[in-house]
């Protein structure tokens, strides 16, 4: 059994990393998958929630952060070390196959930690902010997936690493979310709501 699931993981990859070959692809989703890439928006965010929230701002801050390091200690140090999943571009059988587009990297497999720590941080947001702003849910999701797609195109991750990687990704971000909202339910009230509502209308 677990030889199919490895089997169809590897056919499902190759045609993800060759079969979906293509000259924007090939300049886009690298840098998708690059951490620097996303710096400006990290930035934005700390500033917006800071300025827009005040102390609950800072607070939103470091449980985005909390969640981070939650999600990438799972999975890098935990899941990553138990498992010993070697890399597609590693493998020695398989590398042969694999279009690599970004620098392997040394570390293992599964889970990608790019999945779990972005799915993580979205959908910490979402149960924040979905009710607030209508687009959130959508966007996060988005964003995250279109990260983790990445990493399989660019040729370091099997979908099997990435979906795992998004569904840990995610119940830590509604763990960390659902928290926030037991201890902090204040920022949950429809007045608080309705508030933001009207300053963004």
């Amino acid at each position: 059994m677990l030889d199919k699931i490895i089997s169809f993981d590897q056919d499902f990859f190759l045609a993800i990393n060759q079969g979906l070959s293509n000259p924007v692809f090939d300049w886009l989703l690298p840098i998708l998958r690059n951490p620097y890439t996303w710096s400006p928006l990290y930035l934005f965010l700390i500033i917006f929630f800071i300025k827009h929230y005040g102390k609950t701002g800072v607070l939103i801050v470091a449980c985005t952060l909390a969640t981070f390091g939650i999600s990438d200690a799972t999975s890098s140090h935990l899941i990553k070390k138990s498992v010993k999943r070697v890399r597609p571009c590693n493998d020695v059988v398989f590398k042969e196959q694999v279009n690599l587009r970004a620098r392997c990297g040394s570390g293992f497999s599964f889970t990608s930690s790019h999945a779990t720590n972005h799915f993580a941080m979205a959908f910490f947001w979402i149960v924040l902010f979905r009710r607030k702003w209508k687009h959130t849910l959508w966007l996060c999701i988005l964003w995250a997936a279109s990260i983790g797609f990445s990493q399989i195109y660019v040729g370091v991750h099997y979908p099997l690493d990435i979906l795992c990687g998004a569904i840990l990704g995610t119940l830590i971000g509604l763990g960390t979310g659902y928290l926030f909202k037991r201890f902090y339910p204040k920022f949950f009230e429809p007045n608080q709501i309705n508030k933001t509502q009207v300053i963004h209308e």
